[in-house]
């Protein structure tokens, strides 16, 4: 909807996703997710660009915290993550990037959506990791657990829209911890996965405090999950703060 509010109609999009599940099997290294997921978006995205027309270029929207947490700007920096749009790409590539934003943080990036007169639910999206859920499955990959998370997520997105809290948060997304525990529905024993919440408050992303949501929006998460999502039994509420955490898991 957004797209067409702004009158961009020749937007195709390509399902892929047993291609990006097939790369991931038995793979739980979260360096080695980015740089396969990395590999096999360019891969994609090469091949479906040519049956489209002759391009020259990839436009990516790689900002400044992205290139950071990869260590790009100087070799004697540390790899945090390596990005998918930057450490993570292939080294022979047939497109050339082009990454206007590449030296601005998120907040000059939305201040410049403003001055183009962006929609402001545009401007003001939740940041979401090009990795997508495989970087919020902490473990390996599969169609089950993705499926779990991503009715995890639209549970966490609908909570927080209807408490009027979206844009008061830099960030708020359910990660699954690919560890089971033991609970009891009824009178029955459960054995599943834990949901944990990530909720923080951040102006650039370089550093983030976890947000104090109000007990009852968290009880109103937790007990939609519990009661909507099969094979979750716990949900979690993540107090860390960037640093020492990073905002995402992996």
């Amino acid at each position: 909807d957004i797209f067409r509010d702004l009158a961009i109609e020749d937007f195709h999009v390509i399902e892929a996703e047993s291609e990006f599940l097939g790369d991931l099997i038995g793979i739980v290294n979260p360096e080695e997710k980015r740089k396969i997921i990395g590999r096999k978006f360019i891969e994609i995205f090469e091949r479906e660009a040519k049956k489209i027309g002759d391009f020259d270029y990839l436009g990516q929207g790689t900002i400044y915290p992205d290139r950071i947490e990869s260590a790009q700007p100087s070799k004697h920096a540390s790899i945090i993550k390596t990005h998918h749009n930057v450490g993570g790409l292939p080294e022979q590539m047939s497109l050339d990037l082009v990454e206007p934003l590449k030296e601005l943080y998120k907040d000059e990036v939305r201040r410049i959506g403003k001055m183009l007169g962006l929609p402001e639910k545009f401007i003001n999206r939740h940041p979401f990791p090009g990795p997508a859920f495989a970087i919020r499955i902490l473990g390996e990959v599969t169609k089950e657990r993705v499926k779990i998370l991503r009715n995890a997520d639209a549970i966490v997105t609908e909570v927080i829209e209807t408490s009027d809290l979206y844009n008061q948060l830099w960030q708020v997304f359910p990660a699954l911890i690919t560890v089971k525990s033991v609970g009891v529905m009824g009178d029955k024993r459960t054995y599943e996965y834990m949901i944990t919440i990530r909720a923080v408050e951040s102006i650039d992303a370089m550093t983030a405090d976890w947000s104090k949501l109000p007990y009852n929006v968290l009880e109103e998460i937790s007990n939609q999950i519990i009661n909507k999502v099969s094979g979750v039994n716990r949900v979690l509420y993540d107090i860390t703060s960037k640093p020492p955490g990073t905002i995402e898991y992996e």
